[in-house]
């Protein structure tokens, strides 16, 4: 459904019953990603499309992309929905709104759980550099058009992995990253990219509800990450998945979904 949310359209869906989780998909994604994950049934799904991706509205003004903008997005819908609170869950971009999502919303996590992100960048060296590079990306998709822009990402290490899927499941990632709006795209990496959010790394000690933190194997950057982080986390565990690479809940939904219902089901046991 279309809902307007904070004077921009957001698509979102609702499915299930049970105690709600919110599904935040990564860069270049929408809500469809989440489409194998069923959590047995036992959970309400709530999957949305980020700001500038899927069907949900592209504003030409990047500044309405940042993190602490689309972070209150996010809690609008949930009071729309009359949701005070539920578990978060993300992946990559999605991963690092989720957390953002937590650090400014912490009452209204039940648990997080994160998967292939990041806290942002420590050094203001780093996040200058990732400005750059997230800017000649920018420069590509404007001056070069989507498709070649999808060539380029396909063809990134981080996905090297999804190599190894089938060609259908390639070409049904592709044709959905293809539908996305260059505008929300560009503005995307320009509003909420890793090298202008916010860096939560000397304030993960401040999580006080469950985190579960989840990295593929041959995603080495990204468990490092994980690893550096379950260390400064409370109340953190980590899964890494062997032979996956970024984008686990693509690779193997159904290890994915396993984890991800076991690790829910357990909170809602011990209430």
């Amino acid at each position: 459904m279309l809902q307007k949310i904070n004077g921009i359209d957001y698509f979102y869906q609702v499915s299930g019953e049970g105690e709600p989780i919110v599904l935040l998909h990564g860069f270049t994604g929408d809500s469809s990603t989440w489409d194998n994950i069923h959590l047995g049934g036992a959970f309400q799904k709530i999957t949305i499309d980020i700001i500038g991706h899927g069907k949900t509205e592209s504003p030409l003004d990047s500044k309405r992309y940042s993190m602490n903008n689309v972070a209150e997005d996010i809690a609008t819908i949930l009071d729309q929905l009359s949701i005070k609170q539920a578990h978060i869950l993300g992946y990559s971009m999605g991963g690092r709104l989720a957390l953002s999502f937590a650090m400014k919303h912490p009452n209204r996590v039940r648990s997080l759980l994160l998967e292939s992100s990041s806290p942002g960048l420590e050094t203001k060296v780093e996040r200058k550099n990732r400005i750059i590079q997230d800017e000649k990306l920018c420069k590509m998709i404007h001056d070069e058009g989507i498709e070649k822009f999808v060539d380029y990402w396909e063809r990134i290490p981080l996905f090297e992995s999804q190599q190894l899927l089938s060609i259908e499941i390639r070409n049904r990632i592709r044709n959905q990253r293809l539908k996305n709006n260059p505008t929300g795209l560009l503005n995307s990496l320009r509003g909420m990219g890793t090298g202008v959010q916010p860096s939560w790394w000397d304030k993960l000690d401040q999580l006080t509800m469950p985190v579960l933190l989840m990295c593929g194997e041959l995603d080495e950057k990204y468990c490092v990450l994980a690893q550096r982080m379950k260390e400064l986390i409370p109340h953190a565990n980590l899964v890494e998945f062997s032979g996956l690479g970024h984008a686990i809940h693509v690779e193997d939904p159904g290890k994915f979904d396993t984890i991800v219902k076991n690790f829910l089901l357990n909170i809602k046991k011990e209430g």
